[in-house]
């Protein structure tokens, strides 16, 4: 088997290639390159599930970053066990083939408690004081020890939130330098994130993101010139491409003031009760999963979101097939926005009775994905010395909650999870291996096969 290495750059297009990236041009010029047709939805987690595994959401189950897991009647989003992912990934077949087949895992989702030998992603202690340190769980348990004495604590900070930077991506490329020279895996499977944060924040202008863009080029040169060096296979690939967009679509407002949504409301706020609602929207990106109570009231409901500005079509029943996500986790409707819009989770009426997370990075709570938690107001100008001076009660031991992010969804400039029309806007896939040839156009589920070729030698 042949030393592998895929390397996930989030949201890199063949549009985005270019000055501000010169070692990917390069790459790209020197190697042979396709672009990938996401499967629906175009997000993290279920990108990464179908090329780990050249299935579909059907039959892998992973049908968005986060769904409603009905027999708790909870919507869950960023779970990390594998076992969440129904079927064999790339590295269960390749260790059939060869018992020497070894794998390392850095920071690819669904990374806790697979057989691959080598793993690592973030995982924060939440102390009793009501405090967030940033740490990650690694597999064996003695690779954290080392990476962290080698690398310093992992920049949690720094991979989500308004602080997000470089830093983690960087923290990432030099960690899986390391496993690399500590175990010298078969397979190395690194996530690089960087450039997910300002090209949802500013949308793809260039005279904004072309910072972001020079420094995830350097990283990626350092990789792929480490592992060169190694006569390693290195495959360049990216989950989807992200769009400019400017309509944020709340539906769980719309499925409120039809009556369908429960609300509980404590101290004053309002939080969305899930179990007792007779339809909810689990919101991610540019789609929506609709999960409805009586399923009398589908078409109705289907009927009423298709006459949302914003909303290109609502899928069920055989379409769901159609689309490869007829699974039990799915909703019963699920909704795409067009090319200019997003959904957002929000379901309140009043900011003022907006729950206490909803001004916070909290990814746990939040029954959606929210972008936002990326930004502080611009209209607080004291906005960084009250984070300051928050930090700083935390550090004396004082409760307090960091509610600095704005309830302004329009902040939003850029998003994914849909199929973009334009092919420079496709995610794309990059080999430099010298005698294959790349296909122009791969389906997402193709992907797996293009892997193990490359770990085949075939």
């Amino acid at each position: 088997m042949k030393k592998t290495v895929v390397i996930n750059v989030v949201g890199l297009t063949r549009g985005i290639i270019g000055e501000h990236t010169p070692f990917i041009k390069s790459f790209l010029e020197k190697g042979s390159w396709g672009t990938i047709t996401p499967q629906l939805p175009a997000v993290t987690c279920s990108a990464q599930a179908t090329y780990l595994t050249g299935k579909t959401p059907a039959d892998h189950g992973i049908v968005a970053n986060g769904w409603y897991f009905k027999e708790e009647h909870e919507i869950k989003f960023w779970r990390q066990s594998n076992t969440l992912i129904q079927a064999d990934k790339i590295w269960d077949k390749m260790k059939k083939e060869d018992p020497n087949f070894t794998c390392a895992n850095l920071f690819w989702w669904y990374n806790m408690y697979s057989n691959a030998d080598f793993s690592a992603t973030p995982r924060p202690n939440y102390l009793a004081d009501g405090r967030k340190i940033p740490d990650f769980y690694s597999h064996p348990a003695e690779l954290r020890d080392k990476l962290r004495a080698e690398l310093g604590d992992f920049p949690l900070f720094h991979y989500w939130g308004p602080k997000t930077s470089i830093k983690s991506s960087q923290w990432i490329a030099d960690a899986a330098i390391r496993t690399d020279e500590m175990h010298n895996p078969t397979l190395s499977l690194v996530y690089l994130p960087h450039l997910d944060y300002n090209m949802q924040r500013h949308g793809i202008d260039f005279s904004k993101i072309g910072k972001d863009l020079r420094e995830i080029d350097a990283v990626v040169q350092q990789l792929v010139t480490y592992y060169e060096s190694k006569s390693a296979h290195v495959l360049l690939l990216s989950e989807y491409g992200i769009t400019n967009v400017n309509n944020p679509v709340h539906l769980n407002r719309i499925l409120r003031r039809e009556g369908y949504i429960n609300i509980r409301v404590e101290r004053g706020l309002e939080l969305l009760d899930a179990g007792a609602s007779d339809a909810f929207a689990v919101a991610d990106h540019q789609l929506a999963h609709i999960y409805v109570k009586d399923k009398k009231n589908i078409e109705k409901i289907k009927t009423l979101l298709q006459k949302v500005k914003g909303v290109e079509k609502v899928l069920s029943g055989d379409q769901l097939k159609e689309a490869q996500l007829d699974h039990e986790r799915s909703g019963d409707l699920v909704v795409v926005a067009d090319k200019d819009s997003w959904f957002t989770y929000y379901f309140w009426l009043d900011d003022k009775k907006a729950p206490d997370y909803a001004r916070m990075v909290d990814i746990h709570k939040k029954p959606g994905y929210d972008p936002v938690e990326m930004l502080t107001d611009p209209k607080d100008k004291l906005v960084m010395p009250k984070v300051a001076w928050k930090l700083l009660k935390k550090k004396l031991g004082f409760r307090t909650v960091l509610d600095i992010i704005p309830l302004d969804a329009s902040l939003i400039k850029g998003s994914h999870g849909r199929i973009p029309e334009d092919s420079k806007d496709l995610p794309i896939l990059i080999s430099n291996r010298g005698g294959i040839d790349v296909p122009d156009s791969l389906l997402a589920t193709e992907v797996f096969g293009i892997i193990e070729n490359h770990i085949l030698g075939n």
